[in-house]
């Protein structure tokens, strides 16, 4: 069985950057939570109408899945702020305090840049079908650019946590991956 790891929420102190970006992570987790009970809801409006009224629907299937992708991204900072993603311990644990804040810098470092080209070419792609009109291949036909929103926004509110992680390591505010 699984245990949980002994990491905490991430701390934030008296910092006000990383109040505001706890803040906006706590927020990003509240409106994904509020994406899938959406798509839930809509799911069974769905059955409903497909199964009970014999009807046809046309835009419920492809509302629930861009919810769910958009739940899914605009989520992320959330769970990072909770240090919910899937992660190692073993390493960390088994290095020493300065090993493991050298550690804790250069991942931090590597996803803060990973996120921030996720981020980049997530905007250019948002930008595209926002500029270019572009429309579902659906009897619905939902401009493209609303559902695409959410990938520039989740990474960037990932990159702010991030950036907020790191900033909260490095100032001692917050242990090296939430370790005590």
């Amino acid at each position: 069985m699984a245990s949980h790891s002994n990491a905490a929420i991430a701390r934030s102190g008296n910092n006000s950057f990383l109040r505001l970006a706890a803040a906006l992570s706590t927020l990003a987790g509240w409106c994904a939570a509020a994406m899938i009970v959406a798509a839930v809801a809509i799911t069974c409006q769905m059955i409903v109408v497909r199964f009970v009224l014999n009807g046809s629907t046309i835009w419920q299937t492809e509302a629930v899945i861009y919810l769910i992708i958009a739940a899914t991204l605009v989520g992320l900072p959330y769970v990072q702020r909770l240090r919910g993603h899937v992660n190692v311990d073993l390493i960390p644990l088994s290095l020493a305090p300065r090993a493991r804040f050298a550690l804790a810098v250069l991942t931090a470092v590597l996803s803060i840049a990973i996120t921030a080209v996720m981020l980049w070419y997530g905007f250019e792609y948002w930008h595209f079908a926002w500029e270019r009109g572009w429309r579902s291949d659906t009897v619905w036909g939902v401009r493209l650019w609303i559902p695409y929103l959410s990938i520039p926004v989740g990474f960037g509110l990932l990159l702010l946590q991030l950036v907020a992680d790191l900033v909260a390591v490095l100032t001692g505010i917050d242990k090296p991956f939430g370790l005590e």
